[in-house]
């Protein structure tokens, strides 16, 4: 790391070492994406992650401080992505969640692979009410129609209260169609 130049204070990672880096992984494999994490990239959403899992090969780049060597950015990152409008210490971190959004998708990760397809955002919706045993704890009861056995109306009941929970917590999400 340097100080900036210009003489603004904060220490940024070089654009050699990473240069190098890339030059000697580009050696050994083709890389589907060169990605930085930093807080002014494009948000990461569902439909990233479901996108970044389809690739074979991905090179990650972690700043720290400040970040990188803003050429690098310029001429070597094919994506940049920020995980929230916050700021954290280094990459490691947002590299763990993108990482983990990536890897969960992959054939074989989750037991039930067709969970991963109910998941929040999926649909861009929230996920509905999930619920476990017993049917009644204290006197909170389980839904009548999630006991029912009749799988159509579970899953209308789902699909109803996917939208109900998005729309009340997340009405955002609607303005993404």
């Amino acid at each position: 790391m340097i100080i900036l130049m210009g003489g603004a204070p904060g220490m940024v990672i070089k654009i050699e070492p990473i240069d190098n880096c890339i030059e000697f992984l580009k050696k050994k494999n083709n890389y589907d994406e060169i990605i930085y994490l930093t807080p002014d990239g494009d948000l990461l959403n569902q439909k990233t992650s479901n996108y970044l899992s389809t690739l074979k090969n991905i090179i990650i780049i972690c700043g720290h401080y400040k970040g990188i060597d803003h050429r690098v950015r310029e001429y070597l990152v094919t994506k940049e992505i920020s995980i929230g409008d916050f700021v954290v210490s280094g990459g490691e971190l947002p590299a763990a969640v993108l990482c983990d959004s990536i890897v969960r998708l992959l054939p074989g990760i989750i037991g039930d692979e067709s969970s991963a397809l109910s998941d929040t955002f999926q649909d861009n919706v929230l996920s509905p009410p999930i619920y476990t045993r017993p049917d009644v704890y204290k006197g909170m009861q389980v839904p009548k129609v999630l006991l029912s056995g009749n799988e159509k109306e579970i899953q209308k009941w789902n699909d109803e209260k996917s939208i109900e929970r998005t729309k009340l917590l997340r009405p955002n999400l609607f303005d993404n169609d």
